[in-house]
């Protein structure tokens, strides 16, 4: 069986077991779908208040939130191995029983859940995405819908890179350090923002260290067709996103290193 036919199974499975309980499902769905919507209540309240935040108004901060929602609830949809790896595998000694297969241990830990509640998440970055192209009056043709959909591919390399890298650290700490949330659930609040409302290190950091701006901040300015006022290159923007496969690529080769270097667990 091929690997994408064995994933797919995986996630078949996956599916299955969450869909024999609907009414937790369901209630998991609206619950992440009402707490990511009360968050974006926050955002308006703040624009209520200020009208403008260094030169954006809400209906474009709206754009820049509900792609970066999106693209964070794809990756920890289909990331969960990775994001419980210390506790449900190291600690428990349950990573030396992957081991012994043979099968790719990315795609066994990929094929561990499929997050189907991470679909409320996803259905309010949608509607936010939505509000913000009511609020400006955007409409995005067929360059803007590719460099927005390339932009989503490369953002949801670079979060699963995140979740990889976290997961990473728990062959050595164990369990993963809560300071890697700060990557990732930080991560993506971050890129809910355009990057000049940050400073100037920050901005640096989210550009060159960890690239949220590449797959975030640049690529929506090339949808919108706007320049960046800090003064980006323009023709770069929409090649940004490969940055996300970049940062994907250097997570899997840190997560390779600590394979080798994996002295077995349990417990």
């Amino acid at each position: 069986m091929g690997p994408v036919r064995l994933y797919g199974r995986y996630t078949a499975a996956s599916m299955r077991a969450q869909m024999a309980y609907p009414a937790a499902f369901a209630m998991m769905t609206l619950g992440a779908f009402l707490i990511t919507i009360v968050e974006f209540i926050g955002v308006w309240a703040l624009f209520r208040r200020f009208g403008s935040v260094a030169g954006w108004k809400l209906g474009e901060v709206a754009l820049f939130y509900g792609l970066a929602s999106v693209t964070f609830a794809i990756a920890d949809a289909i990331t969960r191995g990775f994001d419980v790896f210390g506790p449900v595998f190291v600690k428990t000694g349950g990573f030396d029983r992957l081991l012994v297969r043979p099968r790719s241990l990315v795609l066994q830990l990929l094929g561990y859940e499929l997050r189907m509640t991470r679909i409320g998440r996803f259905a309010q970055g949608g509607l936010v995405f939505g509000i913000g192209m009511a609020l400006t009056g955007i409409r995005f043709g067929p360059y803007g819908a590719a460099v927005l959909a390339f932009a989503m591919a490369g953002g949801v390399a670079l979060f699963s890179g995140l979740f990889i890298a976290q997961a990473t650290l728990s062959f050595w700490t164990v369990e993963g350090l809560e300071v890697a949330n700060v990557l990732t659930y930080g991560g993506e609040a971050a890129a809910e923002y355009p990057l000049n409302v940050y400073a100037s290190w920050f901005r640096d950091f989210l550009t060159f260290m960890i690239p949220i701006g590449c797959v975030s901040y640049l690529p929506m300015l090339a949808a919108m067709g706007r320049a960046d006022p800090l003064g980006s290159p323009m023709w770069l923007a929409p090649l940004s996103p490969l940055a996300g496969f970049a940062f994907l690529g250097a997570s899997l080769f840190i997560w390779r290193f600590g394979v080798r270097h994996y002295a077995s667990g349990g417990g």
